[in-house]
């Protein structure tokens, strides 16, 4: 017959093999290292719009209802070492019978300079890029109405670099993302909404 001690000491044994268990930190995915997700997100680094909060309808004065001028922007709250900043605008919501990803390039700036906090109304302040269209311009919303969904979401993303690309003007989003490769400080976001009238 073993003594009580015996039996204590498997208790204590076995109660410290569970809390190491509990206590051992998981083990995590390995970070996703596509463009979209490299760098930080920071709640200081925002990209703003005094024409539109996030979620909410871009006004028609800045789609092919208007007079498609890009929206005016703010940036605050860039991550250290941050040397210019890039915008790219997708719809993500474009029906497949029209384009198979269903995505469409709106807009690609690059070489923004770092000491830029105001992006004017129909300004770009940077190089642009060939948008979806074949143009090194803004083309604004324009979902088409006959396809559901008939309301579209627009998301502006804003990257921080810690380089400029010194890509010339009407690169394409391919080369534009490759040359950010390894680059990216930090991302913001701000998504509108669009139904064509």
């Amino acid at each position: 017959m073993r003594p009580a001690y015996a039996y204590l000491g498997i208790g204590i044994v076995t109660i410290l093999a569970i809390l190491a268990f509990a206590l051992h930190p998981a083990v995590t995915p390995k970070e996703n290292t596509d463009i979209l997700s490299v760098g930080t997100t920071s709640m200081t680094f925002m990209l703003t719009s005094t024409a539109f909060g996030e979620g909410d309808l871009i006004p028609s004065l800045y789609t092919c209802d208007g007079s498609q001028k890009s929206p005016p922007f703010s940036i605050a709250g860039a991550p250290d070492g941050t040397k210019s900043f890039a915008i790219i605008m997708e719809d993500p919501d474009v029906p497949k019978q029209i384009k198979p990803d269903g995505v469409f390039l709106h807009w690609v700036v690059f070489d923004i300079p770092v000491n830029i906090a105001e992006i004017p109304e129909g300004s770009s302040s940077g190089v642009q890029g060939q948008n979806g269209a074949g143009k090194s311009d803004y083309t604004g919303p324009c979902p088409p109405a006959q396809y559901e969904p008939s309301t579209h979401r627009y998301v502006f993303t804003l990257y921080a670099l810690d380089a400029t690309l010194s890509l010339p003007p009407g690169a394409s989003k391919d080369a534009v993302v490759a040359a950010m490769q390894a680059h990216v400080l930090g991302t913001a976001q701000l998504m509108g909404k669009y139904k064509k009238k």
